[in-house]
């Protein structure tokens, strides 16, 4: 297993959690990491993404200003801080990765992501 994600649970809305991407073997060199979430009968859609090296960051326009993508390359993991939650935040959270640093136009796109995480369910409602 090379990326595992941590942190999810049940909160109210307008609480806050921070999920965490543990990576290994290939996926710890990964050069773009992301968030993705899929709700029940959605398309799993992206939330925010970070590149290695330049740390160039993108976040989607629904999470823009509540959600914080932050990367340590010492400890190898990619965390996801999100605040101001609401029930339509509720779905199962993914970590991705690939080991190439994916141009601005590529970085939002599910397809370019070659590692992928079990995923950690979060739900939020009172």
């Amino acid at each position: 297993v090379q990326l595992v994600e941590s942190g999810g649970g049940l909160v109210l809305p307008g609480g806050s959690l921070t999920l965490s991407c543990s990576t290994s073997g290939r996926a710890s060199s990964s050069g773009t990491m992301g968030w993705f979430r899929q709700a029940p009968g959605k398309e799993r859609e992206f939330l925010a993404t970070i590149r290695r090296g330049d740390r160039k960051i993108l976040y989607a326009d629904s999470v823009k200003g509540r959600f914080t993508i932050f990367r340590n390359n010492a400890k190898n993991t990619v965390d996801l801080q999100m605040r101001s939650l609401q029930v339509e935040d509720t779905a199962v959270y993914y970590c991705a990765g690939t080991s190439r640093n994916l141009i601005v136009s590529s970085m939002s796109r599910k397809e370019h992501y070659d590692y992928w995480g079990q995923g950690t369910q979060v739900t939020v409602s009172l």
